[in-house]
C-alpha cells in the first residue's frame, strides 16, 4: 500500500477539516466551549483514524479504524445539521459542506472495500500455496 499521505481518502479528509474550521469560525462565541470543539474534534478524527489505520498490520485493526473514521463522518454530519437548526449555518453553507461529507463517505467506503478485497485476495493466495 502507498503511504497514507498519498491516498485521496486522506487528502479529502484533510480538506474537509479545513472547510470545517473555516465554517465554525463564524459561529457565535457562546459555542466556544460546546459545539465548536465538538465539531473540530470530529473533523480532526477522520483523517487521524485513516492515518492510524494505515499504520496497523492486522486487517481487523485496520478495518476497525476505517469504521471509526466513518462513524466520525456521521457524527460530524449530525452536528452540522444541529448547527443549521440553531441558525449558525445557512442552507447554502449546509448543502455545500454536506457535499464534501458525502464525497468523503464514498471515498472512505471505497477504500474500505478495496482494503477488504486486498486482504481477502491475499488470504485466498495463501490457501492455495
Amino acid at each position: 500500500m502507498e503511504s497514507y499521505v498519498e491516498l485521496d481518502v486522506w487528502k479529502n479528509a484533510r480538506a474537509l477539516v479545513k472547510q470545517i474550521y473555516q465554517l465554525v469560525d463564524g459561529f457565535p462565541d457562546s459555542e466556544r466551549f460546546s459545539l465548536i470543539p465538538q465539531i473540530g474534534s470530529c473533523s480532526l478524527s477522520i483523517p487521524s483514524n485513516i492515518a492510524e489505520d494505515c499504520g496497523r498490520y492486522g486487517a481487523k485493526d485496520t478495518l476497525r479504524f476505517l469504521f471509526i473514521a466513518r462513524g466520525f463522518l456521521y457524527e460530524l454530519e449530525t452536528q452540522l445539521y444541529l448547527s443549521y437548526d440553531l441558525s449558525y449555518l445557512s442552507e447554502k453553507e449546509l448543502k455545500e459542506i454536506l457535499k464534501s461529507i458525502e464525497k468523503n463517505k464514498k471515498l472512505l467506503n471505497g477504500f474500505r472495500n478495496y482494503f477488504k478485497n486486498q486482504k481477502l485476495n491475499s488470504i485466498e493466495v495463501r490457501k492455495h500455496v
